[in-house]
């Protein structure tokens, strides 16, 4: 039977809502694609920088006439107050507005950046590289703003772009250096590291608005002093076990410091009114799991970004390396960046399609293989090239499926504080599997010569693919199924949501 007829005015009524549609969706468009990509420019900002300095590590030692060690906390004390600001200033942020506490750690990193590039000592470029540290904020508060402004269904791939900016600034600042400090000199790393910042704070004040959503309570001075001093300690054991030894008195007693002191913040968390970290947050299955596996995967794919460019550069008469430059060695990662590109927004769409579990156990597996291509096929650049463009699938997917899930697992007005300590967790595990490998290379060397022995890379590539393995098993353990229907799957709760997770918040 043939329906009812049409009136012109019942289809010029439907035409108009057609194109109100239209123009709404068209405007949303809009309204998300400013803040975003300021949001993107904020955060490579300070990605690239992680790995920018490393290049121009050879050029500073002859400069600056320093030890290797004096050298190395270049990356220490950045890495040090990076791992602390992600905590503190993602709480602070939840407290007093992201948005604000984002320009804030923006404008501390950028006078880092400066104090960096005007540096005429070893010792005022170390506290420069600290003071640069305090950006790394960017991270957790970006992942804040885009939960709690961009619409729902916009959120993971949003975030799965944000989280791939990681690993893309940190690849390109191992390959952009070498022609600037070829040509201009190593201050010059960080004057190009300036420009970019201050577009970012510029372009986060213009286009980014602050939220209205707080979570109330004073700053936890005591546990920040605790949780610092606990991260330092780890983390300089950490950074400086192989130059001191491992089981050097130095080392074992910072390890034992950091113990001592972690577990001392953990129980005075629990007796805070307004904790710094909410230990019960961190007892949820949920985010227990994706801690652990972020601790994991920082050990597996760190890495990687630092034996890659060393085996490319060594010189061929070794048995094996390409006689690579700097630049052309650092080219090898740009696989990687391209891939995460891709892979974070895909694992994003994924996440919300089937859940959050199957993206981040497809992200250890594909580790997997792109390592043990590594190990099994290093001897060719083309071999290498295409390890670096599988393994950049499953650190897109990894970083991306991570920071969806402890989104999806809290309240938006503890999202800064969540994202802060899964990033915490990943940057230890970074650090130490970055070390133990470096060890594991260094552990032998080609008869006659200084060179590392080839054996050390493959049983060092080995190693991460064993324990991307591990961080899979970790996933798997997780609440939840490994594939949600549709349906049932969400792109994670809403501001506006009154979630049941703070009913176990206030439990």
């Amino acid at each position: 039977m043939d329906g009812p007829t049409r009136t012109p005015e019942d289809r010029s009524m439907t035409d108009a809502s057609a194109r109100g549609a239209a123009k709404g969706a068209a405007d949303g468009e809009r309204g998300v694609a400013a803040p975003f990509a300021a949001l993107l420019l904020a955060v490579l900002s300070f990605s690239l920088m992680q790995t920018m300095v490393v290049p121009a590590l050879p050029d500073l030692r002859r400069e600056f006439h320093a030890s290797p060690t004096g050298v190395s906390w270049l990356l220490s004390s950045f890495l040090l107050t990076s791992s602390v600001a992600t905590a503190l200033l993602g709480r602070v942020g939840d407290m007093f507005g992201k948005r604000r506490v984002l320009i804030v750690s923006l404008a501390v990193f950028a006078g880092g950046t400066l104090l960096a590039a005007l540096s005429g000592s070893l010792a005022l470029l170390i506290t420069a590289r600290a003071v640069q540290g305090v950006g790394a904020a960017a991270f957790p508060l970006a992942f804040g703003i885009v939960r709690e402004q961009f619409p729902r269904e916009r959120v993971p791939v949003a975030i799965g772009l944000i989280s791939s900016t990681f690993g893309i600034g940190f690849g390109v600042g191992l390959v952009l250096p070498g022609p600037i400090v070829d040509a201009l000199g190593w201050h010059w790393i960080f004057w190009t590291g300036l420009i970019v910042v201050l577009a970012g704070i510029a372009a986060v004040a213009a286009f980014v608005r602050e939220s209205p959503v707080r979570s109330p309570g004073r700053v936890d001075w005591a546990g920040a002093v605790l949780l610092s001093a606990g991260v330092t300690a780890l983390l300089v054991a950490i950074s400086q076990g192989r130059s001191w030894g491992w089981s050097s008195g130095r080392t074992i007693g910072l390890f034992l410091a950091a113990a001592g002191l972690l577990v001392v913040f953990t129980y005075a968390e629990t007796k805070v009114r307004a904790p710094l970290v909410d230990i019960g947050l961190l007892r949820r299955p949920a985010m227990l799991s994706s801690h652990l596996t972020a601790l994991i995967v920082g050990f597996g794919m760190y890495g990687a970004f630092t034996l890659v460019p060393l085996l490319a550069q060594t010189p061929s008469r070794a048995g094996y390396g390409f006689d690579a430059s700097v630049t052309a060695s650092g080219l090898l990662m740009v696989p990687m960046a391209a891939t995460m590109l891709v892979a974070g927004p895909l694992a994003g769409r994924m996440g919300a399609a089937v859940g959050w579990k199957l993206p981040l156990v497809l992200a250890c597996l594909t580790g997997v293989l792109g390592f043990l291509v590594y190990a099994t096929a290093h001897d060719t650049e083309w071999a290498m090239y295409a390890g670096s463009a599988v393994l950049g699938v499953g650190v897109g997917f990894a970083f991306a499926a991570l920071a969806n899930v402890v989104v999806s697992a809290v309240d938006a007005s503890r999202t800064g504080e969540a994202t802060g300590i899964n990033t915490i967790m990943r940057t230890v595990g970074g650090s130490l599997g970055a070390q133990i490998a470096a060890s594991v290379v260094a552990s032998g060397t080609v008869p006659g010569t200084r060179f590392p022995a080839e054996s050390g890379f493959t049983a060092a590539f080995v190693m991460s693919a064993i324990a991307l393995a591990l961080a899979a098993l970790a996933a798997l353990a997780g609440p939840g199924a490994l594939w949600r229907p549709a349906a049932s799957a969400s792109p994670g709760p809403h501001p506006d949501q009154s979630l049941d997770q703070e009913a176990g918040h206030h439990a």
